[in-house]
């Protein structure tokens, strides 16, 4: 076994190198062994300066400074994408970089904080402006908040507040870092967008690409192309793209990279995913809730809202009957307890409605053990009162990140609506809670929330609540069938594999009497004796039974 890894990373952070060569091709390196691959392709002299020089950043928590250093994937991915971004920008380039597909967990933002570094300086860019392009304001937010700790390789980026900063930090001629959100490329109405910029040396690095509002047909994506007519654009995403998808393929290529969950788990950067399905009963009511429907489809064209909100209003009500919610909240708690007696770790409960986070979490306290319990969740302050007192300020709501974030930290539970549900990061997390439905790329960002490598976790935990494995499904079908039978397990796969290696165990200590070791006492004194291990003695056993 050879892993690489720095000063302050965590055993479980130390990584092997896949590759040999320069362009990351594992075919020679899978003949030999995982040292000579280490040093042939890590310490070669140019591979290594490289490294150094524009792979390594630093984040700070508290007192404690971390030092971060690519892995092999993103270390060969983003060089991959440095090409193809001196192709597609050059005089005679297509503008169309290619799609790198890192799977969730496998550390994807710092993958793009190392791209971006790498072309910011890169003489044939020739100074460019780099547009960071979300589509939601929490991964604008996250994302922005990943490149602010990398100064070590950055210059200062700029986040646009609204339309009218986006248009004056595009129209500067010198290069920067930009972030913003597509839904700031919208025109003044009864006009079209301007023309802010004609220069090739613009990059648009769209986080989570295969989005449709990245199509460049309509919509806000047809604005930014107005606006930057040259642009060259690249995509990453931790999620494939679907093989019906052409508009993404027409917007930003093929793939560049691609580095999916079989090849995280075999490298230890993920932990696998276990599901077991806990339904819940609905009940039918006659009460239809007018849930504030705006956030749940934040980004969908109007149209697409308009279709969605009946529907989605009477599922909520069914699903949301207090009932159902107490019986939810009995069986959650006794079920996160007995997985404590094994593996300690934290717990997010994802809910289909504001409506919904707030009950559940009434429900929660009324169930003795509850451990301490947060809501997530946006709101106004036209909103009720029981709504208010889940609340935060931003400042409010960062410390409780971090709180949810430390071990030792008593916030065990957190409820969540859509916050939190993509870009979070919290490796103590190890189950997930789902009474919400998903699909498709959304369900699959939710879900690898818990694939986080944290100490001995040995995998995460997916408790389906209101049916999502038809979903599940149907979202594996874009995967290839090696990558599909690792994205998520059923849990009686974990327990045969348990029943395995306890047989394994078991099998050392035969014609040992081990039945009743934790009772131990010391009036037994016999070497063989599992009742008292720790002698030396051959007396016989005095113990009682």
């Amino acid at each position: 076994m050879a892993r690489h890894g720095t000063l302050t990373s965590d055993w479980p952070r130390f990584a092997p190198w896949r590759a040999i060569n320069i362009d990351g091709e594992a075919d020679e390196a899978a003949a030999i062994s995982e040292l000579e691959t280490l040093v042939r392709g890590m310490f070669a002299p140019a591979t290594f300066l490289d490294l150094a020089r524009h792979f390594v950043v630093y984040e700070t928590n508290g007192p404690a400074v971390a030092k971060i250093m690519a892995m092999s994937h993103q270390y060969h991915g983003v060089n991959r994408a440095v090409a193809e971004t001196v192709r597609a920008t050059g005089p005679d380039g297509d503008r169309h970089i290619g799609v790198v597909w890192h799977t969730q967990g496998s550390g994807k933002s710092l993958s793009m904080v190392f791209y971006a570094g790498k072309i910011i300086g890169h003489p044939a860019l020739e100074n460019p402006t780099l547009l960071m392009l979300t589509d939601r304001n929490d991964l604008d937010e996250q994302l922005s908040g990943a490149f602010g700790r990398a100064a070590s390789l950055l210059p200062r980026s700029e986040r646009a507040d609204d339309v009218a900063a986006l248009k004056r930090l595009l129209a500067v001629p010198a290069g920067g870092v930009v972030f913003s959100t597509i839904q700031k490329f919208q025109p003044d109405k009864g006009g079209d967008y301007p023309r802010l910029s004609e220069r090739r040396n613009i990059v648009v690095i769209a986080d989570e690409a295969h989005r449709s509002q990245y199509s460049f047909t309509r919509g806000y994506a047809r604005h930014l192309r107005d606006a930057l007519p040259n642009a060259s654009f690249i995509g990453f995403t931790g999620t494939p793209i679907e093989t019906d998808d052409k508009s993404t393929r027409q917007v930003f290529g093929d793939y560049i990279h691609v580095y999916d969950i079989r090849h995280a788990i075999d490298d230890g950067a993920t932990v696998p995913i276990y599901y077991e399905g806990r339904l819940a009963r609905l009940h039918l009511t006659n009460e239809l809730i007018d849930e504030d429907f705006e956030d749940v489809t934040e980004g969908q064209e109007d149209e697409v809202k308009g279709k969605l909100q009946s529907k989605w209003a009477r599922l909520e009500a069914m699903v949301g009957t207090p009932e159902r919610l107490q019986n939810i909240a009995d069986d959650l708690v006794a079920h996160y307890h007995k997985r404590s007696e094994a593996l300690e770790g934290k717990a997010m409960i994802v809910c289909m409605s504001r409506r919904i986070c707030v009950e559940l979490y009434d429900a929660l306290r009324r169930v003795p053990g509850c451990p301490e319990t947060a809501v997530i969740m946006t709101g106004s302050a036209t909103d009720p009162p029981e709504y208010q007192r889940h609340l935060y300020s931003h400042v409010k709501r960062e410390e409780l990140k971090e709180r949810f974030k430390r071990p030792d930290d008593p916030l065990t539970f957190v409820i969540v609506r859509d916050m939190w549900l993509t870009g979070f990061d919290a490796p103590v997390l190890h189950t997930m809670y789902v009474d919400k439905p998903m699909q498709g790329h959304n369900l699959m960002q939710a879900i690898a929330r818990v694939n986080r490598v944290f100490r001995d976790k040995p995998g995460g935990l997916i408790v389906d609540y209101i049916g999502i494995a038809d979903d599940l499904k149907r979202a594996l079908t874009q995967y290839t069938d090696s990558a599909r039978d690792e994205a998520m397990l059923p849990i009686d796969v974990a327990l045969d594999l348990a029943r395995e290696k306890h047989d394994v165990v078991a099998a050392f200590f035969h014609g040992i009497n081990y039945h009743g070791w934790t009772r131990r006492t010391p009036t037994c004194s016999s070497r063989y004796c599992a009742n008292c291990w720790r002698t030396r003695s051959t007396a016989s056993c005095a113990a009682t039974w």
